[in-house]
């Protein structure tokens, strides 16, 4: 019989020192095709990524999404966010997602492989949901990445809840929004790595 693992508790959390995140000089903000391409050559040397997408979120009943708004992907040294508001961009970003042969690493990845099929018109191949592996290892509760990086790494994953409900389909990503997105891929990444996987 499996033995049944539980994860600390949201105030065991908050007593452990905080998880390293990646600074503005280790993220790269990706809005031009050009620069997609520059990102893609540096991703494709990888053979896993942290990934995640955020959305604009939907206020009013019946309200649907547009999103993705915004693409992550990391690296164990960078992370790189794409906005997809640009054809180019867009395009780059469904290469890379639909890319074989790269694992694709993240949390809750179901709503966005939805998304990614409705506004980007691929398949993503190789998606690996790690909430999945920490069940198949004896986790009873659903594992997200605060979960995920206090088990793993015994340190607290720190998110804003003003960033992850702020306006994703902005032009301009503010500094504090930058930092959350390219986390959630960097922590991502991270925990694949230490799984062993």
């Amino acid at each position: 019989m499996t033995q049944r693992l539980d994860t600390p508790d949201k105030e065991a959390i908050a007593l452990l020192p905080k998880f390293p995140r990646l600074g503005l000089d280790h993220i790269t903000l990706v809005h031009t095709g050009p620069q997609a391409q520059l990102a893609s050559e540096a991703l494709i040397t990888s053979h896993a990524w942290g990934f995640d997408t955020e959305s604009k979120p939907t206020f009013r009943v019946g309200e649907a999404s547009d999103g993705p708004h915004v693409l992550q992907l990391a690296t164990d040294e960078r992370a790189w966010v794409f906005q997809l508001h640009d054809p180019e961009c867009r395009a780059v970003a469904a290469d890379l997602l639909a890319r074989q042969g790269i694992v694709k690493a993240g949390f809750g990845l179901g709503d966005d492989r939805k998304r990614i099929i409705q506004k980007l018109g691929v398949e993503p191949a190789g998606i690996l949901e790690l909430n999945t592996v920490f069940h198949q290892r004896g986790y009873r509760k659903d594992m997200g990445v605060k979960g995920a990086v206090a088990v793993l790494f015994n340190q607290r994953f720190q998110k804003s809840k003003k960033a992850a409900t702020s306006n994703w389909a902005n032009l301009r990503l503010s500094e504090s929004q930058l930092v959350y997105a390219a986390n959630d891929a960097y922590a991502a990444y991270r925990v694949w790595q230490a799984l062993g996987l």
